[in-house]
């Protein structure tokens, strides 16, 4: 990448002398690195671009620039390339939109070795490197920025300026045809001048690509902000099951970045104001704050909002309280909040005495001073070195105690609150981003990301099919226990079947291969005898043919919670496990938490404790605890057969049936090849017992790969 952040050598076709057109900015800033490495100016209408002599064409220049910008209309972009590859460029970036066949550019660039960054990228910059290709005014700084979207990594940019962070790298990699996130995040990892990351992507193509450098970037110590769309829109969702319908883009998203180590965002003006903290501050090593204020109600409104952004205001200790005490012993009562009540304003030592006491406090995370504070000298000249000599101590008790400390001032820009920035002490305007500043941090803290561990690939599921029996029978071979059952035939004799089985009644009778099962009829459920398994058989076999049929002994535990517990491929992140409520209430619950797999039993127990329904699980109104490592080992497993196997691309028991004694897989799908899958809304009925004699051509036998219906096979089993 060195070619694109750093070239011996660039030269700008379509420079130009206007002011409003892109090439002017492209040649202005390719200019300011001219002491550095050699600029070209290409421009076939001028001889000079803003007092610099050009060359009129491409095969004017006295050498093949390392690093060509080309910035002309996109139907002459094609034949400058075909001309600049044969000249033996082998770097472009391409700022000109409404290029044709520019897959088919993109691929004439690559198959000549070159890379290329565009078209419709709006620039590099690389302050360190004096490099500054791209329209406006860039400060040099500390935060990198890669985006999909030029403008919006531009607005970072403006905002990174005018908060004093400033920009080491930028770059605008608009629709990835060539060089990727990945690649230009790598070039972070050990680039001296950047110690923060901000990415805006519209796409995570390539996604297992993104987190390996995303956590390259955490193992370095630059903490990486991640922006992306589809927050409030779900994602691409798959036909047959809730694993892929009940979870969005955004989901994978974010497990994405709790396996990196990195931290999704909702804004350009968030990004800016954490960059500031990681900038300014240590990370917090929890979420409990104290809370210092010289008015009662900023001090509530603090309060208020910490437990809004998920931190916790609690009380302060015995001793804790003893020393604040000693610091305004006139205060009727020591709590968290503290109020100073005007102890400030007749002395502002008070504020510095104070919040040292509660940062040496081993039960508070952090602290957070609210109020007037760093507006005394603004408003009361005569204040100002009195208060920034209190600055300095706020300064030095931070430090001492390697903790953080915010100030939420009244005050945007004094002197104070100036210092206080500049002793690594984050400032800011509104107690809302304060407090939100904070818990962003603690939560980046708690999310150190993870190393996934390495599965060799398992074999494929048995070659007949992907019907319900060997859903079974696939994740019974991973440890997850299922109920005592036997698969039988259309003309089977169901006495011989059960009793070889050893199964014990109330039976449930299943066909195996419809996608939905209640809605076909294909599922009997508290078959009391063996006679009533007959009748039913023979009234099933009567209606949908030939095939396979489970006979299974029903669960009939009481107190059990219905879980869901599915895995799938995701078409950017690779493997992705997920668990959710499970049962009749799956959609209307819509709890669900993923993570890309495989898991860890410690990781499957914190997903299960994420979910709304986990105080189910714990025993509810009386009811006994729910075996929940059990259930963890459940996720786990199916963690691993997705992790570990090509061939299946989607799997989900729904419900996994919990309950003090252990955890129990009464359904199960697995899909190897969705789309050669047949909908289930189209499967008709085979019309010939003969059928079964052939497999391959039975319309409902196990010859023919109809995955079951995650959600309708055995849910009321509930009532059981």
């Amino acid at each position: 990448m060195d070619q694109f952040f750093d070239p011996s050598s660039v030269a700008v076709l379509g420079a130009s002398n206007n002011p409003a057109k892109w090439g002017f900015w492209l040649a202005a800033g390719a200019l300011t690195g001219a002491e550095r490495r050699r600029v070209f100016l290409i421009n076939s209408n001028a001889t000079s671009i803003q007092g610099v002599p050009t060359h009129a064409r491409l095969s004017d220049l006295p050498e093949a620039p390392e690093l060509l910008v080309i910035s002309i209309p996109g139907a002459g972009v094609e034949p400058v390339v075909a001309e600049a590859l044969a000249a033996g460029v082998r770097a472009f970036l391409i700022v000109s939109t409404r290029v044709p066949r520019a897959a088919e550019l993109a691929a004439t660039i690559t198959a000549a070795g070159a890379r290329l960054i565009g078209p419709g990228s709006l620039g590099l910059v690389d302050s360190g490197n004096e490099l500054l290709l791209a329209w406006g005014h860039f400060t040099p700084g500390s935060l990198a920025v890669v985006s999909q979207s030029g403008q919006l990594g531009s607005e970072i940019a403006s905002l990174s300026a005018r908060s004093g962070i400033g920009i080491s790298r930028f770059a605008s990699i608009g629709g990835q045809s060539d060089v990727r996130a990945a690649e230009i995040l790598d070039t972070l990892v050990d680039d001296p001048a950047t110690s923060q990351v901000a990415v805006y992507l519209e796409s995570f193509s390539g996604g297992e690509a993104i987190v390996a450098a995303l956590q390259r970037l955490r193992a370095a110590g630059k903490p990486t902000m991640i922006l992306t769309t589809g927050a409030s829109t779900a994602g691409r969702r798959l036909a047959r099951s809730h694993t892929g319908a009940l979870t969005s883009a955004i989901d994978a998203v974010d497990a994405a970045c709790r396996k990196a180590g990195a931290i999704r965002l909702s804004s350009p003006s968030e990004i800016v104001e954490l960059a500031g903290y990681f900038a300014s501050s240590w990370l917090p090593g929890g979420r409990r704050v104290a809370i210092v204020s010289d008015s009662g109600g900023q001090a509530a409104i603090a309060a208020d909002m910490a437990e809004l952004h998920g931190l916790t205001v609690d009380p302060l200790t015995a001793a804790t309280r003893a020393r604040v005490s000693a610091v305004i012993p006139e205060a009727g009562h020591i709590d968290n909040p503290i109020d100073l009540d005007g102890a400030g304003e007749k002395d502002l030592s008070v504020y510095a005495r104070v919040v040292r006491e509660l940062l040496a406090d081993d039960s508070v995370d952090a602290v957070v001073l609210t109020g007037y504070f760093g507006a005394y000298g603004e408003d009361t000249p005569e204040l100002e070195a009195a208060e920034l000599a209190e600055v300095a101590v706020l300064g030095e008790a931070a430090s001492a105690q390697r903790k953080p400390l915010l100030v939420h001032s009244m005050s945007a820009d004094s002197p104070a609150v100036t210092d206080l920035w500049a002793r690594f002490v984050p400032c800011y305007r509104s107690i809302d981003t304060t407090m939100r500043v904070l818990s962003l941090a603690a939560f980046y803290a708690a999310h150190s990301g993870r190393i996934a561990e390495a599965l060799e690939q398992s074999a494929a599921l048995t070659p007949w099919g992907t019907g319900y029996s060997a859903a079974r029978e696939t994740i019974a071979a991973a440890g997850v226990a299922v109920p005592a059952g036997v698969r039988v035939g259309a003309a089977d004799d169901l006495a011989e079947a059960v009793a070889a089985a050893g199964l014990t009644p109330p039976f449930v009778l299943k066909a195996g291969w419809p996608a939905h099962k209640t809605e076909v009829g294909g599922i009997v459920l508290g078959l009391p005898d063996l006679p009533a398994l007959h009748a039913a058989h023979t009234e099933m076999v009567g209606r949908l043919g030939a095939g396979e049929y489970i006979v299974e002994e029903m669960d009939r535990r009481e107190h059990v919670v219905e879980i869901l517990v599915g895995g799938r491929q995701d078409e950017n992140f690779g493997p992705i496990v997920l668990v959710g409520a499970g049962g009749t209430e799956t959609e209307l619950y819509e709890d669900t938490r993923l993570e890309l797999a495989p898991v860890s039993r410690t990781e499957a127990l914190d997903m299960l404790a994420r979910l709304k329904i986990h105080r189910l699980l714990q025993g509810w109104r009386g009811r006994p605890p729910a075996d929940v490592e059990s259930l963890a080992d459940v996720v786990v497993a199916v963690s691993r057969l997705i992790a570990g196997s090509n061939a299946i691309t989607e799997i989900e028991i729904n419900p996994v049936r919990v309950a003090a004694s252990g955890a129990l897989a009464v359904d199960a799908l697995v899909i190897t090849d969705p789309g050669e899958t047949e909908d289930p809304g189209e499967t008709e009925k085979a019309d010939a017992a003969g059928d079964s004699a052939n497999p391959s051509t039975d319309t409902h036998g196990p010859g023919q790969a109809v995955p079951a219906h995650p959600s309708t096979d055995t849910r009321t089993e509930t009532s059981a």
